[in-house]
């Protein structure tokens, strides 16, 4: 069994009479892509500024590496490169001065810091850009900076929040190869987002949590097996009598349907054939038909089911 990377046990954080963090636990494992999921105010950002020992909390235990972590765990903290929504870089410092401060706040030797700086600037792609300063950069390529500066050091344990927000699909593709790849390399990766499609390409487990509490835990197949809806059904129709779609929302392992007046949408439970039972009803009825498509539940099916909120584009 792989080393356990974060271990949080039964962490609680209390603003006044506000519980941000209700015995709250986390198990990340060496090796993991780890998605941390929940809508505003959820307490991730909580979560992650409590493991990184920003913020006190009132009760529970937080070990990174199979150690305590405290305000001073330095030697851990060394060993974290953290990533937040909000760029924190220099503007008065160019990309390469940038990636070369942060890189020397933990790697005193020069000649190892020059080479870690180096691959930070060709694994993020700014070779072209050495010499701007961020604000002449586009907000993709000031995302990337961003990146560098938080893993130029080559840290085992990395966490992203939100780190695709608003930039182009080119550098978003770039981002996310990157993260694959520092992954492949060894690191471990705790990453939020709110763009589901990310959190499915890149995580090998995932938590939801809600009102400061973990409410799903598992694989993105796992989690899917957790809901009701395991198949939806769409088909183009101009015309469709109440008769016939109460005909179809009797069929076996459908549990609702819906109509708006070109397109019936049908959701099963459960059950194989579901598509081929819906069809035969309507060629019953010579009822004609367009487009039609079958969907398996996404992520986003399953976070809209477990917590009843859709998410935001901005974080808590």
């Amino acid at each position: 069994m792989k080393q356990s990377v974060v271990k949080i046990d039964n962490l609680v954080k209390r603003y006044g009479e506000l519980v941000a963090l209700d015995h709250f636990s986390l198990d990340i494992h060496e090796g993991e892509i780890f998605g941390l999921l929940g809508p505003n105010g959820s307490g991730k950002t909580t979560t992650i500024n409590c493991l990184l020992s920003l913020l006190s909390f009132d009760k529970g235990d937080i070990q990174i590496f199979g150690r305590k972590m405290t305000p001073t765990s330095y030697d851990i903290k060394q060993q974290i490169g953290v990533i937040m929504q909000n760029v924190a870089v220099f503007d008065e410092l160019t990309v390469a001065e940038n990636i070369d401060y942060f890189c020397g706040l933990y790697i005193t030797d020069p000649v190892k810091r020059r080479q870690y700086t180096e691959e930070a600037v060709q694994f993020v792609g700014l070779e072209d850009f050495l010499r701007f300063r961020p604000k002449k950069l586009s907000g993709g390529l000031l995302r990337r900076l961003n990146i560098a500066c938080g893993i130029a050091h080559k840290p085992r344990l990395i966490i992203l929040d939100e780190p695709t927000v608003a930039v182009d699909p080119q550098s978003r593709n770039r981002i996310l190869e990157g993260i694959a790849a520092l992954n492949r390399s060894g690191a471990t990766v705790i990453y939020t987002s709110h763009y589901m499609e990310e959190v499915e390409q890149l995580c090998t487990r995932i938590a939801i949590m809600d009102k400061g509490k973990k409410i799903a835990e598992g694989t993105k197949d796992e989690l899917k097996r957790m809901i009701r809806n395991t198949e939806t059904v769409t088909i183009e129709i101009l015309a469709l009598a109440d008769d016939i779609r109460a005909e179809i929302a009797a069929l076996p392992h459908i549990y609702d349907t819906a109509y708006d007046g070109s397109r019936l949408t049908v959701f099963c439970s459960g059950g194989k054939h579901n598509l081929i039972r819906i069809l035969h009803v309507l060629q019953e009825h010579s009822v004609s038909f367009g487009r039609v498509y079958s969907e398996l539940p996404t992520l986003n099916d399953v976070f809209l089911e477990i917590t009843g909120k859709a998410l935001r584009d901005k974080g808590d």
